[in-house]
């Protein structure tokens, strides 16, 4: 039997900001992880629209480009200063349902309302895995 991996708790802090009409969402989630040197925060909620959607869905390689008018049902994921893993579900306009690995390349139509959450005594890091292939989460006390 596979035993659970050593849990981490740490307090957090909640960051509140809007993106505006033609703002590029991966890139000022990243600028945003950098400026405020956060190294373990997640998306603890999001709401709004978006013109551009850029996705990479479950087990391809290409990014799919999408435009159109799109709400936001869901955005989540961690995210540092140095990477980020980051998943996108939205509404097309006759209501039909997309997701998947965010890419970059969302632009906002609208609003995008984000609350960001940070793990303070905690670091995130990408580390390879031998068992998916991938770079994945690596959790760290801050010493």
């Amino acid at each position: 039997m596979m035993t659970l991996p050593h849990p981490y708790s740490s307090t957090a802090r909640f960051y509140a900001l809007r993106l505006l009409p033609d703002q590029e969402v991966f890139s000022q989630l990243r600028a945003f992880a950098q400026q405020q040197q956060l190294h373990a925060a997640w998306i603890a909620g999001c709401t709004g629209s978006l013109t551009d959607v850029a996705l990479r869905y479950a087990g391809q390689e290409n990014t799919t480009l999408l435009s159109g008018k799109f709400e936001v049902i869901s955005l989540n994921g961690t995210l540092e200063q140095t990477g980020e893993h980051l998943h996108l579900c939205v509404s097309d306009q006759h209501g039909a349902m997309l997701g998947g690995h965010m890419m970059p390349g969302c632009t906002v139509r609208t609003t995008l309302e984000l609350v960001i959450g940070c793990l303070e005594e905690l670091a995130f890091s990408r580390q390879p895995c031998a068992l998916s292939g991938y770079d994945e989460l690596h959790i760290s006390p801050v010493n």
